[in-house]
C-alpha cells in the first residue's frame, strides 16, 4: 500500500489561494475603477456596483481559462 506524503493534504493550497486572489483582485480593481468613475460623474455608487459585478465576471472567466479547461476534448477531436 503506498504511503501518503506529509504534504499531500496541502497540495492544492496554492491553486486555491491563486483563485481567491484572482477573484478578490478582479472585484477590487473594477470596483475601484467604478468608484472613481462615480466620483468623476457624480453618481451615487452606480458604477462601483457595476464595476464589482464586471470584475467578478471577468475574474471568473480568467479562473476558468487558467484552471477550468481540461486536457483536451473528451470526444476524441
Amino acid at each position: 500500500m503506498p504511503q501518503k506524503h506529509r504534504n499531500d493534504a496541502w497540495s492544492g493550497m496554492g491553486t486555491g489561494w491563486s483563485i481567491t486572489a484572482t477573484m478578490l483582485g478582479g472585484i477590487a480593481v473594477w470596483g475601484g475603477i467604478g468608484f472613481l468613475l462615480d466620483r468623476l460623474v457624480g453618481t451615487a455608487d452606480v458604477f462601483a456596483a457595476l464595476g464589482m459585478v464586471l470584475g467578478a465576471v471577468c475574474a471568473t472567466y480568467i479562473v476558468y481559462l487558467r484552471y477550468g479547461k481540461g486536457e483536451g476534448n473528451q470526444r476524441g477531436a
